[in-house]
């Protein structure tokens, strides 16, 4: 089988390396050097890019792959943007390496089924759920800008997302809603799941107990959790 995996770090390396060892053709693909020099000898082909550049990423033989297997570890902007990428392409099968549970929640709401979770939760993250009031998750994106899942304050249920004039009153973006489901298995128990919404637009209603995950700077989004 035919597979291209982008991030040649310790995962995506040892992955990439592990499948060439099972007799697969593996195409790695980095935008660092010493990484792509690191495992050029252990796997089919090795290739210095940047693929967060949809035009450089067309070049890639994509159309002739059984899988892309996105395992970017160190920056999670790039690994949402690369994983965007290669589903508009619409590859056969499309991985993504969620790096903790927001990470998930956007790619899947970009439309991944298929998530690989080789970290655990980081200490990072708790503090900034402990720092932050109803803040459930986070993701730092940068030093300024974060993903963060909260529960919906009471004054928002009801409202459209054009209603509650997040994004002009507090440049926030409400990127997805996840429902929190009730479920009884086959013994009586109940659980509660997840569901994520998908995208999102002004006319999306928000329900009482639905958990926003929104985008724009811990300062801005501190001010709607405080009110």
């Amino acid at each position: 089988m035919k597979y291209i995996i982008v991030g040649m770090g310790s995962f995506g390396g040892f992955l990439a390396a592990r499948l060439t060892e099972l007799g697969h053709e593996v195409v790695g693909v980095d935008s660092s050097e010493i990484k792509i020099e690191q495992v050029k000898d252990k796997i089919t082909h090795a290739i210095l890019m940047d693929a967060t550049d949809a035009e450089t990423v067309k070049t890639l033989p994509y159309k002739d792959a059984d899988a892309v297997i996105i395992t970017i570890g160190e920056n999670v902007g790039a690994s949402i943007m690369v994983t965007a990428i290669f589903k508009q392409l619409n590859v056969t099968r499309l991985i993504s390496r969620a790096i903790n549970p927001v990470h998930e929640t956007v790619i899947k709401a970009i439309g991944i089924t298929e998530i690989l979770h080789p970290e655990e939760d980081s200490a990072e993250r708790m503090a900034k759920r402990l720092q932050m009031k109803n803040v459930l998750d986070s993701l730092d994106l940068s030093d300024d800008y974060n993903v963060i899942e909260v529960k919906t304050p009471e004054r928002y249920v009801g409202m459209t997302l054009e209603e509650t004039n997040l994004r002009k009153e507090y440049k926030v973006t409400v990127i997805t809603i996840i429902h929190e489901l009730e479920r009884t298995n086959m013994l009586g128990k109940k659980s509660i799941i997840k569901k994520v919404v998908g995208v999102v637009n002004g006319d999306t209603k928000i329900e009482a107990g639905d958990i926003l995950v929104l985008f724009g700077s811990s300062k801005d989004i501190q001010r709607i959790l405080e009110m």
